[in-house]
């Protein structure tokens, strides 16, 4: 026969073991699996928005191609973002306050102050307004959804499973990674823009299962769209070093004009004062305006990218969608229609470095290198300026090129256009400045961020057990017969249990003094007593250490739901406790 230690190893583990796992920094396995399915089911609702994309361009845009705004009639392009507008405005009119919020940024404010966990009601918000947005010819990218609508699905695995909030934090990144690289096709930029964007830590608990989400995700997408990114990029190399001195001024104009795209994105007190329907209809109406001339200011961009990767377009289109794509982007923002941005300026950089790469090539004719090459390194700049995340921008650049040797005037370029903007504009991010703007503070203290990765159960004292105030001695000794270290002293007024040291009640029994006593009232008997609050099982340190600190006190008792309206006590936590991890951990 097995010995019982042989057997426990191979003991079928059970959810409840499952969650106890995750609930320290260390249970890497587990989230590893939980990255798999993240992956699996981010990279399957990307693939059915672009399904459902790909089927709305099928009723009216020709082709069935979601990018074919120049191919329609005058008239039909600037009907449709008003209509998009409208739609979206009705929809929105709808939901109650805080519903509307959407797309990257909300997915990073429910991650600071939400431990990660997405309203069902702002996910399918993201579902309409994306869709809407980019068929109605809005400037929009398919980004923001992808991360938005990843993230809340992977959240759900974990709240349907009731697992720790600390691991719904890197769920969250696992979907936000997998969003990106089913998107793009870029499964490392992926990895990196969920680690510097918008989980904003960098832990090898976070990366492992971040990278098979991002993975998996790229592979659910391959399966259905091919190995492809996004658009096509040309093989293309630096001619020579003499580039790199007109790539630094090409990064320094770029970083110029993130930074003033990132400020016009921001709400002005004149813009509040609008009311909403005006706001909608001034955005539809200057899209439609300036894509009466010039289409291609509309949706996501990438077939105006790919023509300025492949051949040599129009002076006057580079023009606009260099800065009316994103006047028009900031424009929908600030004006509150929530769009998403990464899509449209990575058109706009690509454009903007177009346009700097043909100047040098009219000023140093034969030994300039090809636009192309300012095209890409103008998409990686904006990028890596807009939303500081100088890796990220590095990353995609990488990907989408396949050319290990663009990395270096990359480098260049991405430094210089983030440090303009940062110090030129004190822009701390686009996601970052428009959550300060809402009085949102998304940038974690490094203690709180600490404590946030790990779970209750990982520190708490489980050896407690239930009282009533008032016990016989022969209900003590039998309390005591399990050997708790804390008495849960249960108070029948409805006010907060009331925590008691076992040993307090312990002694009391040997004491002479008190042999004669038949009944114990635990609130009066001699003993180390403290007011506790509650937390709940799947909280992390950080939230047991605010409410510490809100309620004023310096234990906490841990309690979960059972059954309907059933809560057990697990155990309890103390100020102590929290800050010993930290400190020893």
């Amino acid at each position: 026969m097995p010995s019982p230690r042989f057997r426990a190893m191979f003991k079928r583990p059970s959810l409840e073991s499952f969650r106890r796992r995750l609930a320290s920094v260390d249970a890497l396995p587990q989230l590893c699996v939980l990255g798999v399915l993240s992956g699996v089911l981010t990279g399957g609702l990307m693939v059915g928005f672009r399904g459902l994309l790909e089927l709305g361009a099928l009723a009216f845009m020709p082709g069935g191609d979601p990018e074919a705004f120049e191919r329609l009639a005058g008239p039909v392009r600037v009907v449709l973002p008003l209509m998009a507008v409208g739609l979206i405005g009705v929809w929105l009119w709808r939901m109650p306050n805080g519903a509307g919020k959407i797309g990257i940024g909300h997915v990073i404010e429910r991650l600071t102050y939400h431990q990660g966990k997405m309203p069902l009601r702002n996910w399918m918000t993201q579902w309409w307004v994306g869709l809407v947005a980019l068929l109605g010819g809005l400037s929009a990218g398919r980004e923001g959804p992808a991360i938005h609508l990843g993230a809340a699905a992977s959240s759900w695995i974990g709240q349907t499973m009731r697992l720790p909030h600390n691991s719904l934090r890197v769920l969250v990144g696992c979907g936000t990674a997998a969003g990106i690289a089913a998107s793009f096709n870029t499964p490392i930029a992926g990895v990196i823009f969920a680690m510097e964007v918008v989980m904003m830590e960098y832990t090898i608990t976070g990366f492992m299962p971040v990278i098979l989400a991002s993975t998996t995700g790229a592979v659910v997408s391959q399966l259905v769209y091919g190995s492809q990114p996004a658009f096509s990029v040309p093989s293309v190399q630096l001619a020579s070093l003499f580039d790199l001195p007109w790539i630094a001024v090409t990064a320094l104009l770029i970083g110029l004009v993130a930074g003033a795209f990132v400020r016009l994105a921001k709400p002005a007190t004149w813009q509040t004062r609008w009311p909403v329907w005006g706001r909608f209809l001034a955005v539809g109406l200057a899209v439609g305006a300036v894509a009466w001339w010039y289409p291609q200011v509309q949706g996501m961009g990438y077939d105006s990218l790919e023509r300025m990767l492949v051949g040599e377009p129009a002076l006057d289109v580079l023009i606009v969608v260099a800065l009316g794509k994103l006047a028009l982007t900031a424009l929908a923002i600030a004006f509150g229609v929530p769009v998403s941005i990464i899509g449209p300026i990575l058109v706009a950089g690509a454009a903007f470095g177009t346009l700097c790469g043909l100047l040098w090539a009219t000023l140093l004719p034969g030994l300039a290198s090809s636009p192309v090459v300012f095209s890409l390194l103008g998409m990686a700049a904006m990028m890596g300026a807009v939303l500081q995340a100088p890796l990220a921008a590095l990353m995609a650049l990488l990907e989408l090129t396949h050319n290990s040797s663009i990395l270096l005037p990359g480098m260049l370029a991405v430094v210089i256009a983030v440090l303009v903007s940062r110090q030129g504009y004190h822009c701390s991010g686009f996601f970052i400045s428009t959550l300060d703007s809402q009085g949102l503070h998304p940038l974690q203290r490094p203690l709180m961020q600490a404590l946030s990765r790990v779970a209750v159960p990982a520190v708490m004292e489980r050896s407690v057990a239930r009282a009533p105030r008032i016990l016989t001695r022969a209900q003590a000794q039998e309390l005591l017969a399990g050997k708790p270290t804390w008495l849960v002293i249960t108070r029948e007024d409805g006010k907060p249990p009331v925590g008691l040291k076992a040993a307090g009640l312990a002694r009391l029994m040997l004491d002479e003094q008190w042999q004669d006593e038949t009944r114990f009232d635990l609130l009066e008997i001699p003993g180390q007593r403290v007011d506790m609050a509650p937390i709940a099982l799947q909280a992390t340190l950080s939230e047991a250490f605010e409410q510490l600190n809100k309620q004023g006190v310096d234990v906490l008792y841990v309690e979960h739901t059972t059954a309907p309206l059933i809560r057990k006590i697990s155990g309890i936590i103390t100020r102590d406790a929290i800050e010993n991890y930290y400190r020893y951990k």
